[in-house]
């Protein structure tokens, strides 16, 4: 997936980036003054409120990072009896708790969303057990300094005078970072876009001295920033198509109401989906509706395309003719006719067509094969394309209501199914296009 895309940029910045912008202005800035009580109800406030919407949601992955930043900022409170981090066992605290944030925060990143069993908590508690054992250790009374490693100088001390974090703590985060950066990119899940503001957040608040007023509303903020993903992925689960990420169902009736004269509706519909699905399997069929989604997602004249259930999408064209909207129509119906891809299994036995292969007996007891899929079942095949047929209507004095325009645009689709596939069909008569090549 492209950074610079405009729907990823806003996943990235959106809810995350904002919120912890505004941290920084006001707590940085000057702006508000903060008393003490304030911090302290904002901090335990988010915790609380953060582990029990994790575990209501079963966010494993947020639980453990928020635990995981309550225990971190506790020990280091803990170690330096309320006093700066600069001396004794609150700096050796502070110096193991900043290598070893970044470094959870990866091993969260990679780790799958396992549920709350016994069997799948135990591993991250034991983890956080031996961290906590680790820390206690090495803070023990008589200790002055931490272990070698965590102070290694990787480059010269002075072009660090700016920062307590050790060298290798900064590199621990500046590898989180860019792996935390890369998943989300890649993935673009909203508990990675929440890691990662967790993660700068956390880092500002050791920059800010880790117990004063400002660093505790850092790491409050880095709670909060976590809560703020469980809540926008809730969102993208009730209106977004898991499997597609287009806007669902959902989505698409509250859009409804909002239309305003003129605007044209599309409705789109994959040809012989049924048989990809009984020949390749059902996996196969997944993959055919990603890419199509993938190329509606980017259709243009100001579009804005739904799945509204299995392989049927809508475009809604705000403002728009139905004339003007179909040079678009026909620029997305070509892109999804000469995209292709590869299908590398079988079809998997129960997604087999029934009575595929085999001979059946008819009425007089004489045997016959099953009619073929109108696919070729190969163990491997290459360029696998499908195409679809695209049916649009608008608003005008025959269809005023927004039901009006929706059936009009079924009937087209109907009638491009009729006549031959691979087309688009207007519910204008005049302004009907050419029938285009069947190569479904």
């Amino acid at each position: 997936m492209d950074l610079g895309n405009k729907g990823t940029l806003k996943s990235l910045f959106v809810p995350g980036g904002l919120l912890l912008l505004a941290a920084v202005v006001m707590l940085s800035g000057g702006f508000l003054s903060i008393s003490a009580a304030a911090v302290d109800f904002y901090y335990y406030a988010v915790f609380i409120a953060g582990i029990l919407l994790a575990w209501r949601f079963h966010s494993s992955r947020v639980l453990f990072a928020l635990i995981m930043l309550l225990l971190a900022h506790r020990a280091i409170d803990f170690f330096s009896a309320g006093h700066a981090v600069s001396v004794g066992a609150g700096r050796i605290a502070f110096e193991a708790v900043a290598f070893l944030l970044p470094l959870n925060f990866i091993l969260l990143s990679l780790g799958r969303e396992s549920g709350l069993s016994i069997p799948a908590v135990t591993p991250r508690l034991v983890w956080l057990f031996l961290e906590s054992v680790f820390v206690a250790v090495i803070c023990r009374p008589g200790t002055t300094a931490s272990p070698a490693f965590i102070r290694v100088a990787l480059l010269s001390r002075s072009l660090f005078h700016w920062t307590k974090i050790p060298q290798l703590a900064l590199l621990a985060f500046g590898v989180a970072f860019a792996v935390l950066l890369v998943r989300f990119v890649r993935h673009r899940k909203l508990v990675e876009s929440g890691l990662l503001w967790a993660l700068v957040a956390t880092f500002l608040g050791l920059q800010a001295n880790a117990l004063d007023r400002i660093a505790i509303a850092y790491w409050a903020t880095a709670g909060l920033l976590l809560v703020a993903s469980i809540i926008e992925n809730s969102y993208v689960l009730a209106y977004h198509d898991e499997l597609t990420s287009l806007p669902a169902r959902r989505a698409f009736n509250e859009a409804l109401p909002r239309l305003e004269a003129p605007f044209s509706i599309a409705v789109v519909d994959i040809d012989h989906f049924k048989s990809v699905n009984d020949t390749y399997g059902h996996e196969t069929g997944d993959q055919v509706l990603g890419m199509v989604a993938a190329r509606l997602s980017r259709v243009t004249g100001g579009g804005q395309a739904f799945r509204v259930g299995g392989e049927e999408f809508s475009i809604l064209f705000p403002g728009k003719s139905a004339k003007e909207v179909l040079p678009h129509l026909e620029e997305l119906r070509t892109a999804v006719e000469q995209s292709t891809f590869r299908v590398r299994s079988l079809p998997e036995r129960r997604s087999a067509p029934r009575g595929a292969g085999r001979r059946i007996a008819d009425k007089k007891g004489t045997t016959r094969r099953s009619r073929p899929s109108k696919f070729p079942v190969d163990a491997s095949v290459d360029g696998l394309s499908v195409t679809v047929s695209i049916g649009v209507a608008e608003s005008g004095p025959k269809a005023r209501e927004v039901e009006q325009v929706i059936e009009a645009a079924d009937k087209a689709l109907y009638r491009a199914k009729r006549t031959g596939r691979n087309r688009v069909e207007s519910a204008s008569d005049s302004s009907r296009p050419r029938m285009k090549r069947n190569i479904a």
